[in-house]
């Protein structure tokens, strides 16, 4: 008997058997109370957010607390002081790989933030984010690139044949710089020469990361007359159950936060920090094999990250109003007002982070640092971070 075909039938018949999400084993009617307080503790942060001067800076600090927060669900340690640092370009020690991966979550959630609500769940969107190429994008590139040829930038005399040469060499000179421009400018998407091939020892060549996120898509659409939270939770559970993709489990948990501005409950420039709910609660309890159970986590994990974000809100504003205090007396071309957006706005800042926002010397930041007597939180004495803690 030959059991190669057994072993490959029972892998298959497992690996189907996995990639499927029943929405009908779940409890919804248990889970009526968990859901409601849920969407008030997101709409009363989300409205707390939207009314506040200090809004816009606390959506940034979350950022940064949801990317290690991230981390540390998938067993990653990675500290805040780094990440704050890696992304202004003052490391202080060669960054690691965790870090990376940190920052890659930071510079997502911003790049949703950029784009309309609908864009990450749109096939250019989602492949944008998970880094892969699309046929379409292929084709957008290719015709632009031939509608580009005939828009010559450089004047072009072909009087000889020397010049011929010439404004061929300027012509593709031209399709380039139209090209690189459209490129930055976000009005054409980059364009892949080379699909890369991933490695064996890396990727598992049997992972079927497409048939898991046709699955994970599929619970979306069936979801999508649902409450808002209620679908978020159902989001966050299928992509794990799914296991979607092999290297980027962090992407599935943004996108589950993106559905709760797509259903209007948050506005568009708030996405819910769910990593930083996710940490608060109990692994035994968000990882158990009860629906009822593992749901009502997920919907706690919500709850915990809303009064994180009112509590986070409200440090932000007892520490404007002691900061402010400083101003009196100040010249109004003082640097000490920009100083005070700055650190509203990052869990830290050095010296070298505040000469190139500010636009001053590390000596004028670190005057500008006394006079406002912000609290050192390194205890270093060099590559020092100050901050409102």
């Amino acid at each position: 008997m030959n059991f190669k075909y057994i072993i490959e039938f029972i892998k298959k018949y497992y690996y189907c058997k996995s990639m499927r999400y029943d929405l009908e084993k779940i409890p919804f009617e248990a889970l009526s109370r968990p859901v409601a307080e849920a969407t008030a503790a997101l709409v009363r942060l989300d409205e707390r957010l939207r009314q506040s001067p200090l809004g816009s800076g606390c959506l940034e600090r979350l950022h940064f607390y949801d990317a290690c927060a991230s981390l540390w669900i998938d067993g990653e340690l990675v500290h805040l002081e780094d990440l704050v640092l890696h992304d202004a370009s003052r490391d202080i020690r060669s960054p690691t790989h965790e870090l990376t991966i940190a920052h890659a979550v930071l510079r997502t959630r911003r790049r949703m933030l950029r784009h309309p609500i609908d864009w990450a769940f749109s096939q250019r969107g989602l492949a944008a984010l998970r880094g892969a190429e699309t046929d379409e994008e292929e084709e957008t590139v290719g015709q632009w690139d031939s509608a580009s040829s005939e828009r010559p930038v450089f004047p072009i005399d072909s009087s000889d044949d020397q010049d011929i040469l010439l404004s061929e060499e300027l012509a593709e000179i031209n399709r380039v710089l139209e090209r690189s421009s459209a490129i930055l400018t976000g009005e054409q998407p980059l364009k892949r020469r080379t699909k890369v091939q991933k490695a064996p020892l890396v990727y598992d060549p049997d992972w079927g990361e497409e048939e898991r996120l046709a699955e994970w898509r599929d619970v979306w659409q069936r979801t999508a007359d649902m409450p808002a939270v209620t679908r978020t939770a159902l989001l966050l559970d299928a992509w794990t159950s799914l296991d979607v993709f092999e290297r980027t489990p962090w992407l599935g948990r943004l996108l589950a936060a993106r559905s709760l501005a797509q259903a209007n409950l948050t506005t568009e420039g708030h996405l819910a920090t769910v990593n930083l709910g996710l940490k608060l609660i109990k692994r035994n309890k968000r990882t158990n094999k009860n629906p009822e159970t593992r749901l009502t986590a997920l919907l706690s994990a919500l709850i915990a990250a809303a009064d994180f974000g009112l509590k986070e809100h409200d440090k932000l504003v007892l520490a404007h109003q002691r900061l402010v205090r400083r101003l009196k007396g100040r010249r109004r071309s003082s640097n000490l007002p920009a100083l005070i957006d700055l650190v509203l706005s990052r869990p830290m800042v050095s010296a070298g982070m505040i000469a190139k926002e500010i636009e001053v010397t590390p000596q004028a930041a670190l005057r500008l640092v006394g006079d406002l007597n912000l609290r050192e939180l390194t205890g270093r004495g060099r590559f020092r971070a100050w901050g409102i803690l």
